[in-house]
């Protein structure tokens, strides 16, 4: 992966863990079954990319773009989205484990979450407007001060969002999943 611009390539197997890729940008590439874990890819650009069963352990995308990537079947963990570039930042997530990651101040509107584990990841002012957490488990994530607009959390499980310090503007919840929202209230709730 030396040169500087990959497009249409597939990247198969590829052990690129703890190394650095400098100015680089991938467009229309596919990696499959790629460890990159503790990987620095700072100011690389990544457009229309789909990572399946990838390691992004502490990966870090430091003022990268991440324009249209989904990512398929991966562990990442650790990892802070809210240094990536704000333009054009869209990113979905299908079955993967994603834990312990960050999206601070992010935009992420119509963003995508399918069968995947979000576990304490910070969603703390971040605009969710329409975003769609299908099957998901959102373990002690932190919602503050979000948009959470027409957000879909009706399949949703283990999440805990106080309506005072988000927005929620007919965001849908399923009846089983109310007790998410009124757990700062201590409330003891029966079937």
């Amino acid at each position: 992966m030396s040169n500087k611009l990959h497009e249409g390539k597939t990247f198969n197997k590829i052990n690129y863990a703890n190394k650095q890729l400098i100015n680089n940008e991938f467009s229309n590439c596919i990696f499959i079954d790629c460890d990159f874990t503790k990987s620095n890819f700072s100011n690389i650009d990544f457009i229309d990319c789909e990572f399946e069963s990838c390691n992004f352990s502490l990966t870090v995308f430091k003022h990268s773009g991440l324009k249209d990537i989904h990512f398929k079947d991966c562990k990442i963990v650790g990892v802070d989205f809210s240094s990536c570039n704000d333009f054009l930042f869209a990113v979905k997530f299908t079955d993967c484990t994603l834990d312990y990651a960050t999206f601070h101040s992010k935009s992420m509107k119509n963003s995508v979450f399918t069968n995947t584990i979000l576990k304490e990841v910070d969603f703390s002012e971040v605009n969710l407007t329409q975003a769609v957490f299908k099957n998901c488990d959102l373990t002690r994530t932190i919602f503050d001060r979000s948009v959470l607009d027409k957000a879909d959390f009706s399949s949703a499980v283990n999440f805990d969002i106080n309506p005072e310090r988000n927005r929620l503007k007919k965001a849908v919840f399923s009846s089983s999943g109310l007790i998410g929202l009124l757990s700062k209230y201590d409330l003891v709730v029966k079937d």
